[in-house]
């Protein structure tokens, strides 16, 4: 409006300015021929804006190709030769397995993965190493594997593209799914991280399984704390699951719901395991006899939970061994997936099992045992169970499992604390007569 303004003063003060003829055709000549420049201008830029957003675009996704930590051919040659059976020929076993083992820098993940490749099955790892807890302690257990020929891929579950290239380069027959958010208490803290990991990367594995061909069978990690706030004991798969106590075991009981519509509308075979407090070799730091164990061994005082009416808190403790026996016993038994190119073609099987030790064993038993075996004694203190998503026991049956699996464990905590303490002292370097660590 400005120059609007300006235009229509007197260019000499006191003076009034007369148009002579044709003057007013020259102003649109010139208003014109503007307008006309003005629109090229504006297709320039136009033009220069897309070709920038273009380029942009180009170099972004180009930058994420080249920067990612997968792809090319070397990379799809590693996952091919460790997603390679190795039984020999004409074994009583069969030709072998081709396992896609996600979270396998993890605990339980680690341990199946070994095992699946010493009986001779391939086996490729995904994990995204996160900093939930110490990160070196998953590099170590991925530097393990590596001994052993089992790759394993830095990504993602929630990856698609990652997802649907490894399926592109190996036909998977099986995938075991451990990847996740564990904890109870940490729940509280980031309950975004649960969502993201147990229901959003479930949901992104099983679109890649479904649309995989051939379909895999599928065989995942449950929880025994999805049972919450049963109290009927021992818990068995026929009771109630829709009482919660924590958020991590809402994520996990969604997870079970989710897998049964993959089940139902796509025919993928779908096995869910529900782990009952998994200790040993290796274990993850979190869990209470782990961080038990550092602090007794530093002096440092250990906080013991006690529930209602000073009742100790009581865990079927289950050792690695044992669990790792159930989940090569449901890949093995698991029936086949039914779809194709993302439709059902049949029914496929769907089943639940509970991984337990069914011996409930108190948490002052299980820190007497630790005491034993550090030479040390612990400085507790004894307080009620806050109400953080915890609960006060839990007690598998495992007649199912027996049944359908074969799954029979035969570690005691006794047994299972003595191996467990044994790797400890030895990994961190724990050296007994000057009571410090080797490695933090």
């Amino acid at each position: 409006m400005r120059v609007v303004e300006e235009d229509l003063l007197p260019s000499t003060p006191g003076k009034v300015k007369v148009e002579r003829p044709g003057t007013m055709s020259r102003h649109l000549h010139r208003c014109f021929a503007s307008t006309g420049t003005m629109f090229l201008w504006a297709l320039f830029l136009v033009a220069m804006t897309a070709t920038y957003l273009s380029v942009h675009s180009f170099v972004d996704t180009s930058s994420r190709y080249f920067t990612a930590s997968w792809g090319g051919l070397h990379w799809e040659r590693q996952i091919r030769s460790s997603a390679s059976p190795r039984r020999p020929p004409g074994s009583a076993e069969g030709a072998g397995l081709s396992v896609l083992v996600t979270g396998a820098a993890g605990f339980v993940g680690t341990h199946c993965a070994l095992a699946l490749r010493r009986r001779g099955d391939g086996v490729v790892g995904i994990d995204n190493f996160n900093s939930y807890y110490d990160p070196s302690l998953k590099k170590a257990r991925r530097a393990l594997l590596g001994s052993h020929g089992v790759f394993v891929v830095e990504g993602d579950v929630n990856d698609g593209r990652l997802l649907a290239k490894l399926f592109d380069v190996v036909p998977f027959t099986h995938v075991l799914h451990l990847a996740a958010q564990a904890g109870v208490r940490y729940a509280m803290e980031n309950p975004a991280s649960y969502v993201h990991s147990n229901v959003a990367g479930l949901v992104s594995l099983l679109e890649a399984c479904k649309d995989a061909d051939p379909q895999p069978a599928v065989v995942w990690a449950s929880s025994s704390s999805v049972y919450g706030l049963n109290d009927r004991v021992p818990f068995s798969e026929a009771h109630r699951t829709d009482r919660p106590a924590s958020l991590y075991a809402a994520t996990k009981k969604a997870g079970e719901e989710i897998t049964h519509t993959y089940n139902h509308i796509y025919g993928l075979s779908v096995t869910g395991l529900r782990f009952f407090t998994v200790y040993g070799p290796w274990g993850r730091p979190d869990m209470a006899y782990f961080s038990f164990t550092r602090n007794i061994l530093q002096g440092k005082p250990i906080t013991v939970y006690r529930g209602r009416d000073h009742v100790d808190l009581a865990r079927d403790f289950t050792y690695i061994d044992d669990i790792v026996r159930g989940c090569l016993a449901s890949l093995d038994t698991a029936g086949r997936s039914t779809g194709t190119g993302g439709k059902k073609r049949g029914p496929a099987p769907y089943r639940i099992f509970n991984l337990g030790n069914t011996s409930p064993v108190t948490v002052p038993t299980l820190v007497a045992i630790l005491e034993r075996y550090l030479r040390v004694k612990a400085k507790k203190n004894v307080i009620e169970m806050p109400g953080n998503g915890d609960v006060p026991y839990t007690h598998a049956n495992i007649s199912l499992a027996r049944e359908q699996l074969g799954y029979k464990p035969t570690t005691s905590l006794e047994m299972g604390l003595k191996k467990f303490v044994r790797w400890y002292l030895s990994y961190y370097g724990y050296n007994r007569g000057t009571h410090t660590f080797r490695n933090s």
